[in-house]
């Protein structure tokens, strides 16, 4: 049996894990021009350099939940970690363009073997109810708290020290967590009657969320009615059908689709794919209005980030308390609400605007409503989950909050760039550049996003349980299962 601290030393371990992952999703925002220079790279490699990451993380979350399951999640977790590492190491290293999108893929990949690994160790680590409702309250700080910190974190190595710092930096903390892993972390796999893993599943879903996310990026540039973006975009939606019903075939499915009858994991999911197409893009916009409209300093923009990560880090814990207390559905929608209703003060950020009066109390109103958000999302996707669906579930609800995020961006994007030039076309002497005709897009992104989010809210009110039933579970040998399986 583990000791008292046992329980405590897993979840600070995955919890470190999973704040490393996050804020690599932003820490390179910042960087980027630095990076530009140093590397020569155009416009393109640069939002690559993003997206690369991105879209090997989201893409292969499924696939890598289900090799957790099967095959153990500690081995995936520590394999995930030290591909994670040694890649981070590459992206300091790279000589080029080419060279860092191709290390930051592998970071991604490293990434989604990572991701629904920890999460998967902490469900069966914690009895669900408040015991798990505590840890994944934390966990939910350190996701949210993950991002901004990114943008902090990369604006103060960049501007101190050089932008490979951003990638160097995760190095010792990688090594620290794989030299304590097989001290603190128990081994544990799905109960399954079978090994078998779905390939025909993982190359469908894989193929079709790659493609999906690679025609969001490409409609950017080349617009969302093109014929090569509604031919990617059609694809796609053969791909995840295909996917579906293979799913439905197959004996030892990657994805259950019995999991979807528990009503609170679906709307979780349902309401993270649009929270993370309504938050996760906020930080792009808001770093562009930063940098480009007020003309910060990388240094100061992730400065300027520290209201939102204390917010969000402060009302994590509140947020688990009030989940357990009231119930999901209550939270998750005032986190919406508060998401949408900041979303709306950063669609009135004006040209000249100043930290304390306008950003500032945006960003407390935003942490809070992050924090509201992201933990019962993360509670109730995995309310009900079997142990044998541990990894699965994990996986799912990081791949919808990732996609949203893809979505969300490139969306976000095409909004603020074409009322841009709308602005420029209309007004004599504007520029594509200049602070009033910037100001203007992001507005109407920002306008955009609050409805999403809104719209988000109104789910969690709608599909999730108040009272979701609660499965018995008893502890055997060191591991939760079932009550029914445990006589």
């Amino acid at each position: 049996m583990p000791s008292p601290a046992r329980p405590r030393w897993t979840f600070a371990v995955v919890s470190l894990a999973l704040f490393m992952i996050t804020l690599d999703n932003l820490v390179v925002t910042t960087a980027l021009p630095s990076i530009r220079v140093d590397l020569g790279a155009s416009i393109q490699s640069l939002e690559w350099t993003v997206n690369a990451y991105t879209l090997s993380f989201a893409v292969l979350l499924l696939p890598a939940a289900a090799l957790g399951d099967r095959f153990g999640r500690r081995r995936v977790f520590v394999a995930g970690l030290a591909l994670f590492t040694v890649s981070s190491l590459l992206d300091g290293l790279a000589w080029s363009e080419g060279s860092l999108i191709a290390f930051r893929s592998l970071q991604g990949l490293g990434a989604a073997l990572l991701s629904p690994a920890a999460l998967s160790i902490l469900t069966t680590t914690f009895r669900e109810g408040r015991e798990r409702n505590l840890a994944l309250g934390i966990w939910g700080a350190a996701s949210g708290s993950g991002g901004a910190a990114g943008v902090l974190l990369g604006g103060a190595l960049t501007s101190s020290l050089s932008w490979s710092w951003i990638f160097f930096i995760n190095i010792p903390v990688g090594i620290l967590v794989l030299a304590i892993t097989p001290w603190l972390l128990r081994e544990s796999r799905a109960d399954l009657a079978h090994r078998t893993f779905d390939f025909a599943g993982a190359a469908s879903i894989t193929a079709g969320l790659m493609v999906l996310v690679y025609a969001m990026t490409r409609a950017t540039e080349h617009g969302w009615l093109t014929a090569e973006t509604l031919g990617l975009l059609a694809a796609s939606a053969a791909l995840v059908g295909a996917f579906v019903a293979i799913e439905f075939r197959s004996k030892a499915p990657l994805l259950p689709m019995r999991i979807f009858r528990l009503r609170t994991l679906t709307a979780s999911n349902i309401t993270g794919l649009l929270m993370g197409g309504a938050v996760f893009s906020q930080f792009f916009l808001l770093t562009l209005y930063m940098q480009q409209v007020l003309h910060y300093s990388a240094l100061k923009t992730g400065v300027a980030y520290i209201a939102l990560t204390l917010a969000i880090i402060s009302f994590s814990a509140v947020s688990q308390m009030l989940v357990t207390r009231i119930g999901i559905r209550r939270v998750l929608t005032t986190g919406l609400l508060l998401s949408a209703a900041a979303l709306v003060l950063y669609a009135r950020l004006p040209v000249h605007g100043s930290y304390f009066s306008d950003l500032f109390p945006a960003f407390l109103i935003s942490g809070v409503g992050l924090a509201l958000a992201f933990v019962p999302i993360s509670i109730g996707g995995l309310t009900g989950v079997r142990q044998a669906d541990a990894g699965i579930a994990s996986g799912l609800i990081n791949t919808t909050q990732q996609i949203g995020g893809a979505i969300g961006v490139a969306a976000a994007t095409t909004i603020a760039t074409t009322f841009t030039t709308r602005y420029v076309d209309v007004h004599t002497g504007a520029t594509p550049l200049g602070g009033a005709a910037l100001t203007h897009g992001f507005a109407i992104a920002f306008y955009v996003l609050a409805a999403v989010a809104a719209l988000g809210a109104v789910a969690a009110a709608v599909l999730v349980e108040s009272n979701p039933a609660v499965p018995e579970v008893e502890t055997v040998d060191g591991e939760l299962v079932p009550a029914e399986l445990a006589a």
